[in-house]
C-alpha cells in the first residue's frame, strides 16, 4: 500500500475525524438533539477519517485514482 493522503489532507482528516467523533458522542449523551442513527454513523466516519490519516492510504482515493501525497513513496 503507498501513500496517497499527504500531510495536509491528513491534517484535515484528523480535524474532521475528531470533530465526527466528538459530535458522535454527544449524540450518544442526549446533549444533541439528533437522531439515534446520527451517533454510529458519526462514529464510524470518525473512525475511518482518523484510520485514513493515520495510515496514509486511502481505498477509495485508489479506487478514485486519487494521490495528494506529493511524495513518491515505495
Amino acid at each position: 500500500m503507498a501513500q496517497n493522503v499527504g500531510a495536509t489532507d491528513g491534517r484535515v482528516r484528523i480535524g474532521l475525524g475528531a470533530i465526527a467523533g466528538i459530535v458522535s458522542l454527544a449524540v450518544l449523551a442526549g446533549v444533541l438533539p439528533l437522531p439515534p442513527l446520527a451517533s454510529p454513523v458519526l462514529g464510524l466516519g470518525a473512525v475511518i477519517l482518523l484510520g485514513t490519516a493515520v495510515t496514509g492510504f486511502c481505498p477509495l482515493y485508489s479506487v478514485l485514482g486519487m494521490d495528494t501525497c506529493p511524495v513518491e513513496t515505495r
